[in-house]
């Protein structure tokens, strides 16, 4: 791949050249367009990258541009899998990333919002974030774009939201089970105020539906998504008299809890109680026995979400798509197994 160092500003026709592809595809990769494939995307990205290319939005009165990623909290890898497919775009683009948690705090958005003001602001990204209507409405007046990423409650009208196929793949979770002989599944969900987590057991009701069963109550627990109320939860539902011979768990973080609480009732995974999660964080490939899961393309959703801020940041007049849900895909790993 040859690059442009000859002190002139670096154009997406010069882009092209490094990259030996077209003006056309330089302009569908920084603009998010799917129609790319993923070696021309990981080569225009390179040659971005390489050749220091800015887009036209890129300084405003002399200032680097920055695109502000909020989050509730930090205390999770899902934000860092985020983050990871957010930094990798606009550092392609040249634009740095200010990553902040606001912890469900009122002072600390009107702290963000107050730091907000003072920077030059390309567009932000909220992530399984609550943004109050005072929020909302002060980035409309500053004409900050937004992007949420897992939004908690129903995006705004106009307000690009990504998110994964969560009722799929929950659905598919349960189907798995089923399949391995499972009856009396249990189902651990995230708080149920938050959009992913109805979705996630909107999915797990269907698969028993599907198969001509019941969701029991009894077998049905809500946590937080951390590792403690996993463990809580699954410590519960293990306790009964009738107990649950599988858990759908609905995050990681959660089912490695509940995996916890299995051996310290002297059960064995899987060979007593089969578990499934969702997000496929990196430790769940190294749990023991490493966790079969639900994988959310939390890379790719980062990563979307940077390319349809800068979209809406940049000058080419492209309005994104509102609603966008990348497809989950069943892991299957050691801790499940037919019963």
């Amino acid at each position: 791949m040859s690059t442009v160092d000859d002190g002139r500003r670096v154009t997406m026709s010069a882009v092209a050249r490094a990259a030996g592809v077209s003006v056309p595809t330089v302009s569908r990769v920084l603009n998010g367009h799917p129609d790319v494939s993923a070696p021309t995307r990981i080569r225009v990205e390179a040659a971005l990258r390489e050749n220091g290319y800015r887009r036209r939005a890129a300084r405003r009165s002399g200032r680097t541009l920055l695109v502000d990623v909020v989050f509730d909290d930090l205390y999770c890898p899902w934000a860092v899998e985020v983050i990871r497919g957010i930094e990798d775009v606009t550092r392609a683009a040249g634009i740095g990333t200010v990553v902040s948690a606001v912890h469900r705090a009122p002072i600390a958005w009107q702290r963000w919002l107050g730091n907000l003001r003072t920077r030059s602001a390309a567009g932000v990204i909220a992530a399984n974030a609550v943004l109050s209507v005072e929020v909302l409405a002060e980035l409309s007046r500053l004409r900050v774009p937004l992007v949420l990423v897992d939004p908690v409650t129903p995006a705004g009208a106009g307000v690009p939201a990504i998110g994964a196929t969560n009722w799929a793949g929950a659905l598919g979770a349960t189907e798995h089970l089923i399949e391995l002989g499972h009856r009396r599944i249990g189902f651990i969900g995230g708080p149920a105020h938050v959009l992913c987590s109805r979705a996630r057991f909107d999915g797990y009701r269907a698969g028993l539906e599907a198969a001509g069963l019941e969701a029991d109550p009894a077998l049905i627990r809500e946590g937080d998504f951390y590792h403690e109320s996993g463990f809580s939860a699954a410590t519960e539902l293990l306790a009964q008299a009738r107990p649950p011979t599988a858990l759908f768990v609905a995050s990681d973080q959660m089912a490695l809890g509940a995996c916890e609480a299995v051996r310290r009732r002297g059960l064995r995974v899987p060979a007593d109680v089969s578990v499934v999660g969702f997000d496929d964080v990196p430790e769940a490939r190294w749990s023991s026995p490493p966790l079969t899961t639900v994988r959310q393309p939390l890379l790719e959703m980062g990563g979307l979400a940077a390319r349809t801020v800068l979209r809406l940041a940049g000058d080419d007049g492209v309005v994104p798509v509102h609603g966008m849900e990348l497809p989950t895909s069943l892991i299957r790993r050691g801790t499940t197994a037919r019963i």
